[in-house]
């Protein structure tokens, strides 16, 4: 809906905005609303801005020293352009309003667009008024609330000289973490106007152990969002025995058979094989560039009965969790699979555009540089009906599937994944450490064969890489077990 606010195109060199230069708030609405109907009336049938300011620092302890500390500020807009099924984006770090108009004319010329004649007419778009989730939330206050460099540094040392104490035949031990602050503003030709902080916290540690021929490497993470105190009320001698009991296990652990087992996967990250697998592969992305099994199977049976998934934005503190995404949209919960059946896939703008599946506030970015995307938030299987016990009771030889570690998947769901802690299961009870164990298989194959999942569902933070950067998501689930599966070792 256009305002009755006309402008001639000859007088946009001539108007001077003075918007904040300290927060987005409302003093942006004036200049974007403009550049927004510049770009309509040169022909684009669809303009988004989305502005960014960053905040970031990291921290590095490696044994008993601080050996790294980056730091890194950015401020900076992209700007994304539609016509007909295509579109196209620039990014400037240029907030000015003419910074800001240069880069929309890129857009612009891009999809053979040209700016109106300077007599033409160019009305302001009349955007919504601001949607402000960060003023709504308190979320102003956060980042001078975060830890400060000293303590940072020193919880980490802590948290190494605990590791020291705790594990044996210690090669090396190393302690991360991160504080990535970010203010988001969203402004588009649909009248979209909405602003957002996000603070996102990961620390964790990574151990090697070695005696001998006999090496192990064992690395532990925990993430959140929306809590300055994050870092204080890490427990890292919780984390440091945990981590230190499993590598003391594993390092003497005899290597596995390879073979086709039953496994039951731990809960937490366990679910990372489920977001790789199958989770990216219900992103429209996939399905605009024909390269997920499941394009056509909406509504049709993909997994087992037992099997029900959830994408959504809204976990409390949870790694992925966003009150909008990066095209403004509010966060909610997307059904992916129901009792088997596929219900939903994750579509942004443009994945909608182009598959005609609805939008499911997925729209997601690494940052001013990265058009958004359909992309996983936090993302899980479903609890269950079983206990634990009923899991591992059903099954007479089997794999444990504790800690998973790194693996890979191909374009269509074919994966493999390393195991950094598993377990031989003997007549229903955990027996001796097993180490080498690779899970290998296929999304449509395994995704019929979980065939129980228990009540104790549990989420773990992850990065997720894809066509719009890196981004900060949750995978998760109960422990499950897979009827079925090839399980590499020696």
């Amino acid at each position: 809906m256009l305002t009755s606010t006309l402008l001639l195109s000859k007088q946009l060199p001539t108007l001077n905005y003075s918007s904040t230069t300290e927060r987005f708030d409302d003093t942006w609405e004036a200049p974007l609303a403009t550049l927004l109907g510049l770009g309509r009336a040169a022909g684009a049938d669809f303009i988004e801005f989305f502005l960014e300011r960053v905040n970031y620092i990291s921290s590095l302890a490696e044994d008993d020293s601080i050996t790294s500390i980056t730091p890194r500020l950015s401020t900076g807009a992209g700007v994304r352009v539609f016509k007909g099924h295509g579109d196209c984006f620039v990014s400037t770090n240029d907030l000015s309003f003419s910074g800001l108009k240069a880069a929309l004319e890129k857009g612009l010329s891009i999809l053979g667009l040209q700016l109106p004649a300077p007599n033409a007419f160019i009305p302001e778009i009349n955007l919504e008024l601001l949607r402000d989730y960060a003023t709504k939330r308190g979320k102003d206050a956060w980042l001078p609330l975060c830890s400060s460099m000293q303590e940072m540094g020193e919880t980490l040392l802590e948290g190494t000289a605990t590791l020291k104490q705790k594990a044996s035949h210690v090669q090396s031990r190393r302690a991360t973490y991160f504080r990535d602050w970010q203010e988001v503003l969203v402004a588009a030709s649909d009248g979209t106007f909405a602003r957002d902080i996000r603070l996102t916290q990961s620390v964790g540690f990574n151990l090697l152990c070695a005696d001998g021929a006999n090496r192990t490497s064992i690395a532990e993470r925990a993430g959140n969002t929306s809590d300055p105190n994050f870092l204080r009320t890490w427990n890292y001698q919780n984390s440091a025995e945990q981590i230190a009991e499993s590598a003391g296990k594993m390092l003497y652990a005899d290597y596995l058979e390879s073979g086709t087992y039953p496994i039951i996967m731990a809960n937490h990250f366990g679910g990372v094989i489920f977001h790789e697998a199958c989770g990216h592969l219900l992103e429209t992305t996939q399905i605009e560039r024909d390269t997920t099994p499941f394009s056509d199977k909406k509504g049709e049976k993909i997994a087992h009965e037992s099997l029900t998934a959830w994408d959504e934005g809204r976990e409390e503190n949870a790694f992925g969790t966003i009150d909008m995404d990066d095209e403004g949209m509010p966060a909610q919960r997307t059904l992916l699979i129901e009792k088997g059946v596929l219900k939903n896939f994750l579509a942004d703008r443009a994945g909608s555009l182009l598959t005609g599946h609805p939008r499911t506030g997925s729209g997601r970015r690494q940052s001013y540089n990265y058009a958004a995307a359909s992309r996983m938030r936090n993302t899980y299987i479903a609890a269950g009906e079983y206990s634990v016990d009923d899991l591992f009771a059903s099954i007479d030889k089997g794999i444990y599937c504790k800690k998973m570690g790194g693996g890979s998947v191909g374009a269509t769901g074919e994966f493999n994944f390393g195991v950094d802690e598993a377990y031989l299961i003997e007549n229903g009870k955990v027996t001796k450490p097993l180490k080498g164990a690779i899970l290998i298989g296929e999304a449509k194959e395994i995704m019929n064969k979980i065939s129980m999942c228990s009540q104790d569902l549990s989420l773990a933070p992850g990065f997720c890489g894809s066509i719009s950067g890196s981004i900060y998501t949750t995978v998760g689930q109960p422990h499950i077990k897979v009827d079925s599966i090839t399980v590499g070792g020696r």
